[in-house]
């Protein structure tokens, strides 16, 4: 998030999306509203909201930024400024702790009782546009520092989500979802209505205007790698320094020594708390270990354990939108793995398509950017010329039947045994 004065300038540094400083929680409704609340399990939801709510922690710890503020903006539309001079957002930008209404995919009212959560004045807030719309030109200072041609058209675009949904050449109620292997590692579908999967969860709004993405999100989710890479992989990294190539590449080749279920080995991929499944409390675990279990068992196991979590999540999204999916398709940089998707595949027990670019954003854009210039008549044009799949995986029917028992038997029960611990963990240590 960014605060720009009446000139268009900095008041601060942004906030990016992964600081964790938070507000102080005040009353926001009469004391009866508030006790229905905690009695209907939203309390906790709203709660948490509210402290992320990055104009909040702005309000109470800079409000010196506040009063200066003129416009309060996304990355997107502080770069749509300096592009075009206009104060101008793509809807399939807005995502945040923001007083936007997703649902109609407009600015609360003033008169909203949301709005306490984030109350951002409407005259602070940037113009919205559908995706695919003409937003500005760029101007000619723009011109002189990008090097981009003034007057060039400044088309509305996707958040890095929706875009790789795009890219994946998923555009309609499909039985194609999606799986994002990033930082986030996410569980995507589009959909025509609005329908919650996740209560208090928005359906943020898709790369095709009008439409909606459900999302189920495993927070730190490839992030993990990353954290066993530097935690434990120093062989990996040495050795792959040595050969030119990517730690990450080298700690691969450790899945091949693994049998599939780790030898009972089980992750619950919780290094990042949740929101509402799993709740704030949660933390990571792994059950099971015996004397057989060394380094590449632990790392197979996270890869599991994660693979576990995204079909949990697919499953609520087939049972709250009335849905089978009978594919998937995978992005992100998790997905350059042959191992990893082999891997997602058995777990599913589901045909895995990896698109023929990891880039999945990128080409989600040039999808938009083809229907909006009129390249392509309409999205499923588009797709059908510029989206093809990269290499396929199928299920292994043996690793199916192990997989599935491991998940059935035995993960699916782990958080719910596991709760009242981490809550226990919660209040002894106040961490997180």
């Amino acid at each position: 998030m960014i605060n720009l004065d009446a000139k268009g300038q900095p008041l601060r540094p942004a906030i990016l999306w992964l600081d964790d400083r938070k507000a102080q929680m005040q009353r926001l409704w009469p004391g009866p509203v508030e006790w229905l609340l905690r009695v209907a399990g939203l309390h906790s939801a709203i709660r948490l909201t509210y402290q992320n709510a990055e104009w909040n922690w702005l309000a109470q710890n800079q409000p010196e930024v506040i009063a200066k503020t003129h416009k309060y903006l996304l990355l997107s539309g502080y770069l749509h400024f300096r592009l075009t001079e206009q104060f101008h957002e793509s809807i399939s930008n807005t995502v945040g702790y923001l007083p936007f209404d997703y649902k109609k995919q407009v600015w609360y009212t003033p008169r909203n009782p949301l709005r306490r959560l984030f109350d951002v004045p409407l005259e602070k807030l940037p113009k919205l546009f559908p995706t695919g719309s003409t937003i500005g030109s760029i101007t000619s200072q723009a011109m002189r520092q990008s090097g981009i041609p003034e007057g060039l058209p400044l088309i509305a675009g996707a958040a890095d989500k929706a875009a790789e949904v795009l890219g994946c050449g998923v555009i309609d109620n499909s039985s194609i979802a999606c799986l994002s292997l990033g930082t986030t590692a996410t569980v995507e579908s589009v959909s025509k209505h609005y329908r919650e999967v996740e209560r208090l969860v928005p359906l943020y709004p898709s790369a095709v205007a009008g439409m909606y993405n459900s999302e189920i999100m495993i927070y730190k989710g490839f992030w993990m790698i990353s954290w066993f890479r530097d935690q434990f992989g120093h062989l990996e990294k040495e050795l792959a320094s040595q050969a030119g190539k990517s730690a990450e590449s080298q700690l691969d080749l450790l899945l091949d020594s693994v049998p599939a279920g780790c030898m009972g080995l089980v992750t619950q991929p919780y290094w990042g708390s949740g929101v509402r499944y799993p709740e704030p409390e949660a933390k990571g675990s792994m059950i099971g270990f015996g004397d057989v279990h060394g380094k590449a068992f632990v790392f197979r196991s996270i890869i599991e354990g994660l693979g576990y979590a995204m079909k949990e999540g697919l499953q609520k999204t087939e049972r709250r939108l009335s849905r089978k999916f009978l594919s998937l398709r995978v992005a992100g940089g998790g997905s350059q793995s042959d191992r990893v998707l082999q891997i997602l595949a058995d777990i599913f027990n589901l045909p895995t398509e990896r698109p023929h670019t990891s880039e999945a954003s990128i080409l989600g854009t040039a999808i938009n950017m083809s229907v909006a210039l009129r390249h392509h008549t309409d999205y499923s044009t588009a797709v059908q010329h510029m989206v093809r799949v990269g290499t396929r995986f199928e299920p292994n029917p043996k690793n199916v039947r192990l997989y599935e028992q491991l998940y059935r038997r035995v993960y699916l029960k782990l958080y719910a045994r596991l709760r009242p611990l981490y809550k226990e963990i919660r209040d002894i240590t106040g961490y997180p």
